[in-house]
């Protein structure tokens, strides 16, 4: 068996919907993180068996343009996972899995998502006379189950949590507070890589953006306590990480620091509280001992109903602030997470445990275990 090590992780700033990077495409986004990603691990193309992309939005192979954008040999494989919000962790963790097995020593696994230049999604008319209908979402649950958009679905799980309109407005603030203190240390610079050739930021986080300010913004839904203020934005943005096995990294490099992959599990909930599937996921591992929790705060009242459930003090949980500050780009907010997982842990003690943990679309989630390790 093998044994799955990160030993690079590197990704692009993550730009607002039709901000920063709205003319450029998914395969523009990820060339040149993949790029900087495998120039970091020291590996020659050549020396890749894959390339694993989760992405949402772009439809058809799109890891396959990527990895060709990105300049490598057209003879390396390369397969686009779609897992909704959790497609970038489900790639990474796809790629351990394989080296786990044996079945590769050395994979570019992550995300994409261009939101700005995705295609629009139109429903075929029953008729050749019914004109086309444009579709916000694709179905995400059936047989009977309910489907409702994700504020509908965040709404839900608020109200059904009892989390109050205030906590969530105090989450979301200092989400943002935490992401504004991580670009001023300079905490986001290892991780970021040039799309223009010039230094790029995150768009999303905010000055000034007190609970007392999200407080005056009328809710999504009449009654209800979901905001613009405390949910995410949707967002373009790629990461890349690369997945090697253990002994082929020490033959190639010698001794190196990485982060290790011990597990991961999936789960499932009720799609009409969507929310709550990091929950499923994350109760199948052992959370003893976390250093660092890296979770997608697709909505400040889902994040707190799951930290609930979960018991997972707020003080571990991304402390250089989450996608309510910096922005969800689907398919790339999972390997996001992973890279930040990678940079705050470089130089940590061995033994360190971070998790990764998602709730997606239809009721599902994903966590993934690392911890830092010296090989």
């Amino acid at each position: 068996m093998g044994d799955p090590i990160l030993i690079a992780a590197r990704r692009s700033a993550v730009g607002r919907t039709g901000g920063l990077f709205r003319n450029r495409n998914a395969a523009q986004l990820a060339a040149p993180v993949l790029r900087a990603t495998l120039a970091d691990g020291g590996l020659s193309p050549d020396m890749l068996d894959e390339v694993i992309l989760g992405n949402v939005l772009q439809g058809g192979n799109a890891a396959r343009g990527c990895a060709l954008e990105a300049g490598l040999p057209v003879s390396l494989p390369a397969v686009t996972v779609d897992r909704q919000c959790a497609s970038g962790l489900e790639a990474i963790v796809q790629a351990c899995w394989k080296i786990k097995a044996g079945a590769a020593k050395a994979i570019l696994a992550g995300g994409v998502e261009s939101t700005s230049t995705s295609p629009w999604r139109v429903e075929r008319p029953a008729t050749p006379l019914d004109l086309p209908r444009f579709s916000a979402q694709a179905p995400f649950s059936g047989g009977g189950h309910g489907d409702p958009t994700m504020v509908e679905g965040a709404e839900a799980l608020a109200q059904a949590r009892q989390i109050s309109r205030d906590r969530q407005d105090r989450y979301a603030a200092r989400s943002h507070e935490k992401a504004l203190a991580a670009q001023a240390s300079g905490r986001f610079d290892g991780e970021l890589v040039s799309i223009f050739g010039v230094e790029e930021r995150d768009e999303g986080p905010r000055p000034g953006l007190t609970p007392a300010r999200l407080a005056r913004l009328k809710p999504l839904s009449p009654g209800g306590t979901v905001t613009v203020g405390n949910a995410c934005t949707t967002n373009d943005a790629a990461a890349a990480v690369l997945v090697v096995d253990a002994a082929f990294a020490c033959e190639q490099r010698g001794k190196a620091r990485g982060l290790r992959f011990l597990d991961a599990t999936a789960g499932g909930v009720d799609p009409a509280l969507p929310g709550l599937g990091a929950v499923s996921a994350a109760r199948k591992l052992d959370l003893s001992a976390l250093s660092s929790v890296e979770f997608n705060e697709a909505f400040a009242g889902q994040t707190l109903a799951c930290l609930d459930d979960l018991g997972l003090p707020e003080d571990i949980v991304c402390p250089g602030g989450g996608a309510l500050a910096l922005g969800h780009p689907y398919g790339a907010s999972g390997a996001i997470l992973v890279t930040r997982l990678f940079h705050d842990f470089k130089g940590a003690p061995t033994g360190q445990r971070g998790l990764a943990l998602l709730s997606a679309a239809g009721g599902l989630g994903l966590a993934a275990l690392f911890e830092s390790v010296s090989f």
